[in-house]
């Protein structure tokens, strides 16, 4: 089907969208846009001149763009607005160290089925805020009811991609570049989630007591279907580096000088060895080492080792796994959560991985707003970890208390912090 069948054009809406590609395209070449660049290639690469500082607007959305008005008719054209929009305002408002490029990006259009069993979600009247929910998880017992899953199946559309690119390039007129970039078959390949939502968190742990065999069979299920649909994407061509402003792990940017290995064909599709992988387990921060050793980490691991780099964790305290975490070959980076014992993170990590520091959300939500204890907080992991290879990445925010600007300001802070500490 022709574009023009598929997206209604309206003269008004592509003056306003190529207005704001204008914009991004001056943005990505402003000099200290460009030197955030060169800061993030060198900090990945274990290089790093002064910390790195993020600000996720995600979970935030309503209050951030709180009092944006949005000009497009067309629905498409909103949502690319939106889009352009909201990359302006993260370098205009919050002055973190998100990178601007100058291009858009289009996913493949993937369809994954699920394992034929049934999840109802039972959600609360939140008046369409993010609020909390139950589900009915539909296997009970493993010895009879696990081969009722099944593995999951994929398409691509390839033509329903081409189509939204060529319509975006015709939009853009070279504005910007319109690029075929991959990032959302999968966000996490830690698999303890999946299995949460088929058994229960109440059974999962269970489970490891009760019916042990039963466990490692659904987790090398599991195993076998996350790599299945990884190696399935691999063969249709479908991957793309993940290796310059792309969203990697549980909160970073992917710039990196070591991947796609060297012998990735410069016009060919990635491959999964060429790129950076998430894996992590918050799901089981009730559960101990040992058998955190025994039923999770073994079939995350085959998983991992396909992939070029790994971005370790979410929320879950890592320091009491970190004796098996370790032992991964393609470790770089590991997510220190609120709840992470920093000191003991520190002494491991060194300078041989990245530090990525997730301060407490609570800092910037709550109604009462405390510079100092911001100060303090940044303050703290700068001394504990001084010598190792710092990020700072606020994110789970899910309210600013209707005070849109503070994330700004929590970056300002960080970084006058910073410069206490880096000359």
């Amino acid at each position: 089907m022709p574009p023009d069948l598929k997206w209604k054009i309206v003269p008004s809406d592509l003056e306003i969208l190529r207005r704001l590609a204008h914009r991004q395209a001056e943005i990505s070449e402003a000099p200290d846009n460009i030197e955030r660049r060169r800061l993030w290639l060198l900090h990945n690469s274990l290089r790093g001149q002064r910390p790195m500082l993020l600000a996720e607007t995600g979970g935030v959305l309503n209050e951030f763009l709180a009092g944006v008005e949005f000009e497009c008719q067309e629905e498409w054209a909103r949502g690319l607005e939106r889009e352009l929009r909201l990359r302006i305002l993260q370098y205009e408002r919050v002055g973190d160290d998100a990178v601007v490029e100058p291009y858009v990006n289009v996913g493949w259009r993937v369809d994954v089925s699920d394992y034929g069993l049934e999840i109802k979600h039972t959600r609360g009247d939140s008046d369409g805020a993010m609020g909390s929910y139950v589900w009915e998880a539909p296997i009970k017992n493993l010895r009879t009811d696990l081969d009722k899953m099944h593995p999951r199946t994929y398409r691509v559309d390839r033509q329903a991609t081409l189509d939204c690119r060529a319509h975006l390039e015709d939009v853009l007129e070279g504005i910007l570049k319109v690029r075929i970039r991959c990032g959302g078959f999968w966000w996490s390949m830690g698999m303890t989630w999946v299995a949460i939502q088929h058994i229960g968190l109440e059974n999962l742990m269970l489970f490891m007591y009760d019916d042990p065999e039963g466990l490692h069979r659904l987790m090398a299920f599991l195993r076998d279907d996350h790599l299945a649909f990884a190696q399935w994407s691999q063969r249709e061509g479908l991957l793309t580096p993940n290796n310059e402003n792309d969203y990697i792990g549980s909160g970073g940017h992917g710039y990196c000088d070591e991947l796609p290995l060297k012998d990735c064909p410069p016009a060919g599709p990635a491959r999964l060895k060429d790129l950076w992988v998430l894996s992590e387990s918050q799901e089981t921060v009730g559960v101990g080492p040992e058998f955190f050793g025994e039923f999770v980490f073994p079939y995350q691991l085959p998983i991992i080792e396909k992939f070029g780099l790994c971005y370790y964790g979410c929320c879950e305290p890592l320091h009491s796994r970190w004796e098996i975490l370790k032992r991964i070959p393609n470790l770089r980076t590991l997510s220190i959560s609120p709840w992470c014992d920093e000191q003991k993170m520190a002494a491991a990590l060194g300078r041989r991985y990245v530090y990525a520091r997730k301060p407490n959300p609570a800092q910037i939500s709550t109604p009462r707003w405390d510079e100092d204890a911001i100060r303090a907080d940044i303050r703290r992991t700068l001394t504990v970890a001084k010598g190792c290879e710092i990020e700072f990445a606020m994110k789970d925010v899910h309210t600013l208390a209707n005070q849109p600007h503070r994330l700004g300001r929590w970056v300002r802070i960080a970084r006058d912090v910073i410069d206490e500490f880096y000359d």
